[in-house]
């Protein structure tokens, strides 16, 4: 099976809706152009507590995770800490991330303020940041980058492709149809039934079921499935038998 991919989203200006998101939508991108998945997303503000609480839980659970935000030297900046909390050690200034830091400032006072920008928690690797040399960091396949997107998504993409080439599947290689359903029988709670059948019986497709309302009336039931082509087919030709039979409406989704 796959691995789990997640998305740390932190910004207490995302929040309070200051900022607008930019990294979902292109983390989604980026593992879509691979064949993978990203399977969840979580949104955080500037919570040294809740942050370290929740990297800990993700690392038990053993999933990937790209963390974008909250890596800098501001005293709103907690991520280094929290994670540093959740893996159990301290801060320090990391070696190879000064070598870097140097090249970046080549020139340049190193002050204190500036070391911080590579103080991170004890034991992790560097992430390299083609924008300003100033790097990010990764422990336990999480990936630990700025929030600017014209850093972060390098670093990410880097990532990738470093550790996780043998996870990529052929773009192209699944499917995804559905139906569009209507009649008075054309809702969930009917189907469910046929739904954990196809479950099931295609263990190996995601099936989705999207209602649609027009003010307070149903408009349509989107029922499909996703996956390897012919089972695909296969699936969806016992979805339409069985809607057939019980008199519902049909027409494949454009």
């Amino acid at each position: 099976m796959s691995r789990t991919f997640g998305a740390v989203i932190i910004g207490d200006e995302i929040l309070s809706g200051k900022r607008q998101d930019k990294h979902f939508e292109k983390i989604a991108g980026m593992l879509g152009a691979r064949g993978l998945r990203l399977s969840w997303v979580e949104y955080l503000g500037d919570d040294y507590q809740r942050l370290a609480a929740t990297f800990k839980r993700t690392m038990a659970a053993g999933d990937v995770v790209f963390s974008c935000g909250g890596i800098g030297n501001t005293p709103d900046d907690h991520t280094r800490q929290a994670v540093a909390l959740a893996l159990g050690g301290d801060l320090e200034l990391h070696p190879q991330g000064f070598e870097e830091l140097k090249v970046r400032f080549a020139n340049e006072e190193i002050t204190d303020q500036r070391k911080l920008l590579v103080t991170f928690p004890q034991g992790v690797e560097i992430i390299p940041n083609p924008f300003n040399r100033i790097p990010g960091f990764m422990a336990n396949d999480h990936y630990f980058v700025p929030g600017f997107p014209q850093m972060a998504h390098p670093m990410i993409e880097w990532a990738l492709d470093t550790f996780y080439r043998d996870e990529f599947k052929a773009v192209g290689g699944t499917v995804e149809k559905a139906f569009l359903l209507t009649g008075p029988t054309a809702y969930e709670s009917a189907l469910l039934d046929l739904m954990e059948r196809i479950v099931k019986d295609y263990p190996t497709l995601r099936l989705f079921s999207l209602p649609s309302l027009n003010g307070q009336e149903r408009r349509h039931l989107e029922l499909g499935v996703e996956g390897e082509p012919g089972l695909v087919d296969q699936a969806m030709e016992e979805i339409r038998v069985e809607v057939e039979t019980r008199n519902i409406n049909w027409v494949w989704r454009a």
